[in-house]
């Protein structure tokens, strides 16, 4: 075996938030950990978190899609995507995994690990009973509302340096869907967003927590 293949099996590092936790903060904990990653001084890591109620922006995020500039705090992110929403209720994973040693022996794939995320999430919801799935175009993962709509249930913002990744997805679990409305999520006026509480499932961080892991295992391993 490889030293590059023994760096790539080593266990990655779960780290959970038991509070909320400044969003500058931890972009400058995820981007420390990113550098020491590449520096082979640290593992890579999921990070389980929630912020307080703040809006981001990545960077294709369009101004005029911020519909309340003082409702709460905004954050300008070098992730990619549009504008979003975090705040306590909503499972935020950030993901810090090596793709390039990952990767081996092939080439790191940007769109392979978007749908690796995709399907995290996915199969995360489905021990929920939550049936869920991507649409051409449309950002993020997506089920159907009490009402029958299509109705956004996770998002994805990632960044990517020297293919270690980072920032990562955001599960719906029973936040305050009002507070949505101070901005276009994602520049998608036309559908709306959901949770699992509004969908009328019961369940808490640490039940999504144990699904995230147990799914994260099927699809990083």
């Amino acid at each position: 075996m490889s030293a590059n293949a023994k760096y790539a099996a080593q266990p990655v590092e779960w780290v959970i938030s038991d509070t909320l936790v400044d969003y500058p903060a931890a972009v400058s904990d995820m981007e420390t950990r990113v550098e020491n990653i590449l520096a082979r001084q640290s593992p890579e890591m999921v990070w389980l978190l929630e912020h307080p109620p703040l809006y981001t922006a990545g960077t294709s995020a369009k101004p005029a899609d911020l519909l309340d500039h003082d409702r709460f705090p905004t954050f300008y992110s070098s992730r990619g995507g549009q504008f979003t929403y975090h705040g306590p209720g909503q499972r935020i994973a950030y993901v810090m995994l090596n793709l390039k040693e990952r990767a081996l022996p092939g080439e790191p794939d940007v769109r392979q690990y978007v749908q690796k995320l995709e399907a995290w999430i996915i199969g995360t919801l489905a021990q929920f009973g939550v049936e869920s799935f991507i649409r051409d175009g449309r950002v993020g993962v997506w089920t159907y509302d009490k009402k029958g709509r299509e109705s956004k249930i996770a998002a994805l913002g990632i960044r990517i340096r020297k293919w270690v990744t980072y920032h990562g997805i955001a599960i719906n679990i029973c936040p305050d869907l009002g507070h949505y409305t101070g901005i276009v999520p994602c520049g998608i006026q036309e559908y709306g967003v959901t949770s699992l509480a509004d969908l009328g499932i019961n369940a808490g961080i640490k039940d999504v927590d144990a699904a995230l892991k147990a799914q994260f295992t099927k699809h990083f391993a």
